[in-house]
């Protein structure tokens, strides 16, 4: 059985899908778009989006009861491959600013992602 997670910390679904689930054991995160919940702004610089997009994410595995160092797996989505050592700096600066383990992660280029951002990230948590 499975329970949805939304948060008015993370930008609502823009399709027929959840902010998240959790299992119990596990809380998934679906793909979070580097959309700011407030004002629906998403930044034009990819470092940016990045910072964004993870912010997303802890905010729904917050919602879900958790912290960023329950997260054990991570996947990046990117508009653009040479953009990796820049989305590494705010990743990096981001788990060690939220005192976590780095999690295991796959990044992949992709040709094209909703509202045309540069950057997707979603994660898979322990509960």
């Amino acid at each position: 059985m499975t329970t949805a997670i939304n948060t008015t910390y993370a930008p609502a679904a823009i399709g027929p899908y959840v902010q998240g689930v959790n299992t119990g054991s596990f809380i998934m995160t679906s793909g979070q778009l580097p959309i700011d919940p407030e004002s629906g702004y998403m930044p034009e610089d990819v470092m940016l989006q990045a910072r964004q997009s993870l912010e997303n994410v802890k905010a729904v595995v917050e919602a879900a009861g958790l912290k960023v160092s329950n997260i054990c797996k991570m996947t990046v989505f990117v508009k653009d491959l040479n953009d990796f050592a820049l989305v590494n700096k705010v990743y990096q600066n981001f788990f060690d600013t939220n005192d976590a383990p780095y999690p295991a992660r796959s990044c992949v280029e992709v040709a094209r992602l909703p509202k045309d951002a540069l950057i997707e990230i979603e994660a898979i948590a322990i509960a």
